[in-house]
């Protein structure tokens, strides 16, 4: 059984569909019972989820990007 570090050194890669099935069960194994590591799970899984959809509705990429890193230099989160 995997603990949490493990899983969340590895949870950009599960949810890009970039590890082995073995991995990937054994991460689901832990987020279906991991109080601590679920909702980190799904703040990242709908980050991921609104980005897509904004790609989908902006034609321009390179202005997206800029709107996403200046939400972020907003909240504080980058540096200006």
């Amino acid at each position: 059984m995997l603990d949490c570090d493990d899983v969340m050194r590895q949870l950009w890669d599960y949810l890009d569909g970039g590890l082995t099935p073995e991995q990937t069960d054994a991460i689901h194994a832990h987020l279906a019972l991991c109080k601590r590591c679920y909702p980190q799970y799904e703040f990242e899984r709908a980050f991921l989820d609104a980005v897509a959809h904004a790609q989908r509705e902006h034609s321009n990429p390179s202005r997206l990007r800029d709107q996403v890193m200046d939400a972020l230099r907003a909240e504080g989160l980058v540096d200006a």
